[in-house]
């Protein structure tokens, strides 16, 4: 197969989310919460713990009241923020404010940062007359994050499951997402992290290759693949862990 597009995901694929501790101590300092540091590393355990960071960790479990709410939280952007905000509340915090401040917070480009390759794969891309479109589950416009890390001029086309009211694994998502493109499936390579929802794209005829979901600083290269993936016009799969946005 000649590789005429290729689909990214966003979260633990082409950006990282900030630590959490890092999250809370942002959110805290600009409400003016104070935090002793033992007591801010408790509280981000126990929002790592329930899943409260979108792109983050996934919850241990989630609460029966929020399960179905957690299934479907990608399909809206009412139901991402009240999934998100739902589980944070499973964490005692001193000040509720900072429940709704967290969820804004995970929104912003500051809160996000690009893998060491991925300017140099997504350009390699562009430079090969290689179409690029970003595939999301999220509930909120990615788009402001691209381009306040100049990645924006690489990528011809979003396609987020709010906006379309499909979340991944749906074929239906990266059938949008082809189409954009003008790339027939079966020409197409689908990048992500997530062997479940990114996988979906198998079931259209796209190739599938895994990443795994780390911090940006202990993966550097993992992305220089799809550059020889799409010259050569192959697709391989890698090991990955299931944790995405």
């Amino acid at each position: 197969m000649t590789i005429k597009g290729v689909l990214f995901d966003f979260s633990g694929t082409l950006f990282r989310i900030e630590p959490t501790e890092a999250w809370l101590r942002a959110v805290a300092d600009d409400l003016g919460v104070p935090f002793a540091d033992e007591e801010l590393a408790r509280a981000a355990a126990g929002l790592e713990r329930v899943g409260a960071m979108p792109g983050g960790t996934v919850p241990v479990s989630v609460p029966a009241p929020l399960a179905e709410l957690w299934a479907q939280r990608d399909r809206s952007a009412e139901q991402h923020r009240a999934a998100y905000t739902g589980v944070a509340r499973e964490v005692a915090l001193p000040d509720p404010r900072l429940y709704d401040a967290l969820y804004e917070r995970h929104m912003t480009p500051e809160a996000w940062r690009p893998y060491g390759d991925s300017a140099e794969v997504l350009a390699g891309l562009r430079g090969r007359g290689v179409r690029v479109a970003v595939v999301s589950n999220i509930g909120w416009d990615l788009r402001p994050v691209f381009r306040a890390h100049g990645l924006d001029a690489y990528v011809d086309a979003y396609v987020l499951s709010y906006e379309h009211g499909i979340q991944k694994p749906d074929p239906r998502l990266f059938a949008l997402a082809c189409e954009a493109l003008g790339a027939d499936p079966r020409d197409t390579l689908m990048v992500g992290d997530d062997r479940r929802a990114d996988g979906g794209a198998a079931a259209l005829g796209c190739a599938v290759h895994f990443v795994d979901h780390l911090p940006a600083d202990r993966r550097p290269h993992a992305l220089r693949p799809v550059l020889d993936l799409a010259g050569r016009g192959e697709a391989s799969k890698t090991s990955s862990n299931t944790c995405g946005l």
